[in-house]
C-alpha cells in the first residue's frame, strides 16, 4: 500500500464539510441513536441470501474509519461459501467446548447464564455470511520491507464498530463471536502471520422465531457512562 517515496506530507482543503444548525445537529443525533438502540445481537439466523454488493458497501465503511497514522491495519474476509462456514463452525465449537468444558472459571461462565450461550454455534452456518476481522501488527512497502503499525488494537476497534453500525443500517443484524484462541482462522482463511484475527461476526436476516435475551435490553443510563465538565 505504502511507497517510501511517497510518504509526504501534503495539505488540502476539507473535502467534506457538514453545516448544519444546533437544532439539526439535535435533530440528527436523536435520529442516530434512535436508530443504533434498535440494534441487537442475534443468534437466530433466516437462510435468506444477502447481496455481496452489500457486505462491500459495509466494509468500504468500515475501512473508512480514522486509524494510527492512517496505516488502516485491518482486513475483513468474508465467507458466504457453506464448506468453508462449516469449516469455521466445527473449530470454533471445538474451543467452545474446551471454554465451557473448564477453561473458563465458574464466575465467568456464571455471567455468561443470563445470555444463554453454550458451546453450540449454528449460526456460523446458518448466517449467509461471516465476516472475519485481522488485525494487522505490520505491514509491508512496496519493496516488502517491514513498516510498523500503531494504535493497532484500538484503530481496528474504531473499524469494527463502524462495520457493526453500517450492517444494522443497511437492515441486517449481527452477532459478534470470538472463540479463543482463533489462530486455525489464518489457515482457514489464506492470512499472513502479520494478522491477528480478532473477531467473527456473523451477518444475515432474523429468523421469523428470532430472540433476543431480556437482560440484553437493560442498558446503562447516560448518568452512568457518561461525565460531562461544561
Amino acid at each position: 500500500m505504502f511507497s517510501k517515496e511517497t510518504l509526504s506530507y501534503n495539505a488540502i482543503p476539507l473535502p467534506d464539510r457538514a453545516e448544519m444548525s444546533d437544532a439539526e445537529m439535535t435533530a440528527a443525533a436523536q435520529a442516530f441513536h434512535d436508530t443504533m438502540r434498535r440494534r441487537h445481537s442475534v443468534r437466530d439466523y433466516s437462510p435468506r441470501p444477502v447481496p455481496r454488493e452489500v457486505i462491500e458497501s459495509c466494509i468500504r465503511t468500515a475501512g473508512s474509519a480514522p486509524s494510527g497514522a492512517n496505516h488502516q491495519p485491518w482486513h475483513f474476509a468474508a465467507i458466504s461459501d457453506p464448506a468453508m462456514k462449516a469449516r469455521i463452525r466445527a473449530e470454533a465449537e471445538e474451543e467452545e467446548r474446551r471454554f465451557y468444558d473448564g477453561g473458563a472459571s465458574d464466575e465467568w461462565i456464571k455471567a455468561l447464564e443470563p445470555i444463554g450461550t453454550d458451546a453450540s454455534k449454528p449460526h456460523l452456518t446458518i448466517a449467509p455470511w461471516l465476516i472475519v476481522v485481522f488485525a494487522q501488527r505490520w505491514g509491508e512497502f512496496d519493496d516488502g520491507t517491514r513498516y510498523k503499525n500503531y494504535y493497532v488494537p484500538e484503530s481496528v476497534n474504531i473499524a469494527t464498530g463502524f462495520l457493526l453500525a453500517a450492517l444494522h443500517h443497511a437492515g441486517l443484524v449481527t452477532l459478534t463471536h470470538t472463540p479463543n484462541p482463533m489462530k486455525f482462522l489464518n489457515e482457514a482463511l489464506g492470512r499472513p502471520a502479520s494478522e491477528k484475527p480478532t473477531m467473527i461476526i456473523a451477518v444475515g436476516h432474523p429468523s421469523e422465531s428470532a430472540t433476543v435475551p431480556e437482560v440484553a435490553k437493560v442498558k446503562k443510563p447516560l448518568d452512568q457512562i457518561a461525565s460531562f465538565f461544561d
